[in-house]
């Protein structure tokens, strides 16, 4: 009997209190936070689901919607994290990553492209329906990885969007995109 795919609720994290450029970490403004309270109500029926989300504040606040909306505990998965930076100078992070957005992963250093693979393992070990709250590329990842879609970027998720993915026979498949806002970083 073939097993039922897990469907995958990934959610971009809450507007940030401050750009890739001005802070490593920022956490959630206010106006994320309310975003991030609006998507756990959104998806509220679904629930309870395991929460699992990127160490970073943005993400971890962000999942907190969850957590009391559904009284559970998220769980911390780093390789859903941001992308890794090459430096720690803000501006040049910032470069490098906007001109990385422009490209295909083929483009990139083999660390990028591992981080990339760790991406896909993380999501494909998930065996449960399960909401991620994750970030900008690592969403770009899991849309390209289920259409086969080279790209840094495949789509723009908005803040606080969700989009579907199932786990099914070892692959990512995609469901639906969710809502979509020019980033400010490209």
């Amino acid at each position: 009997m073939p097993m039922t795919p897990a469907t995958l609720y990934l959610i971009r994290h809450g507007q940030a209190s401050a750009g890739f450029d001005q802070a490593y970490d920022p956490g959630l403004d206010a106006t994320g936070l309310a975003q991030a309270k609006a998507i756990a109500n959104e998806l509220e029926s679904l629930g309870p689901l395991p929460v699992v989300t990127s160490p970073l504040q943005r993400t971890r606040q962000t999942a907190a919607a969850f957590e009391k909306r559904w009284k559970v505990q998220a769980r911390i998965e780093p390789a859903v994290a941001e992308i890794p930076s090459p430096t720690q100078d803000l501006q040049d992070r910032t470069d490098w990553l906007r001109q990385a957005m422009r490209g295909r992963w083929s483009e990139l250093a083999p660390q990028y492209q591992e981080w990339r693979e760790q991406v896909v393992a993380a999501l494909l070990a998930l065996k449960t329906s399960t909401v991620v709250t994750s970030h900008f590329i690592a969403i770009n990842v899991a849309v390209g990885a289920a259409t086969q879609d080279g790209r840094v970027i495949c789509f723009e998720p908005d803040n606080c969007s969700c989009t579907r993915l199932e786990v099914s026979d070892g692959r990512l498949r995609l469901v639906e995109l969710g809502r979509q806002r020019e980033t400010r970083i490209l």
